[in-house]
């Protein structure tokens, strides 16, 4: 077997893994129910999108592929931030009802 081959099963064994263990851990990291549920949504929707956008990348011909680094890289980062200032509204909504 290919030595790059074996490579790129390993690496992306060790980046499911982390990409899971990332998961689990913000999602055992919360405080409350409403922190806990949307971090369970927030999780599957960019698991979700992320095989997605690997799937294509691995269906479309070469020249298209290419294009969709262009809203992914746009957008994710989007959806990054989002996603915390919404965690950190639950979060202060939370502490208020303490």
């Amino acid at each position: 077997m290919h030595p790059g081959f074996i490579g790129g099963i390993i690496g992306c064994g060790i980046g499911l893994a982390g990409g899971i263990l990332g998961t689990y851990c913000s999602i055992k990291n919360t405080n409350g129910p409403r922190e806990r549920a949307f971090m369970i949504k927030a999780s599957a929707v960019f698991w979700i999108v992320g095989i997605i956008f690997i799937s294509l990348l691995l269906v479309l011909q070469s020249p298209y592929k290419w294009f969709l680094w262009l809203p992914y890289s746009i957008f994710l980062p989007i959806s990054i931030h989002f996603a915390n200032r919404r965690l950190t509204q639950i979060k202060q909504d939370e502490a208020q009802d303490l």
